[in-house]
């Protein structure tokens, strides 16, 4: 079941238009290349954010597929 927190992000998500989220989809994309990048230099304290964005990776790629599809 969804949290409250996971609720509001995915309200905000499909607020957005196609390109919003294109630009939200790259910019989730580089934080986690990021994130893996200061793990595998044990740099990263919060192993679990890795999980957390890859989650909200595909959760705007749903809401992404799901608009592109609307409009078709």
């Amino acid at each position: 079941m969804a949290t409250k927190k996971t609720r509001k992000f995915t309200d905000e998500l499909r607020e957005k238009s196609p390109a919003e989220l294109d630009k939200a989809l790259v910019e989730a994309k580089k934080e986690l290349f990021n994130l893996r990048f200061q793990n595998a230099t044990n740099q990263l304290d919060n192993t679990a954010r890795i999980g957390e964005v890859k989650k909200n990776i595909a959760r705007i790629q749903t809401v992404l597929t799901a608009k592109l599809s609307a409009e078709a």
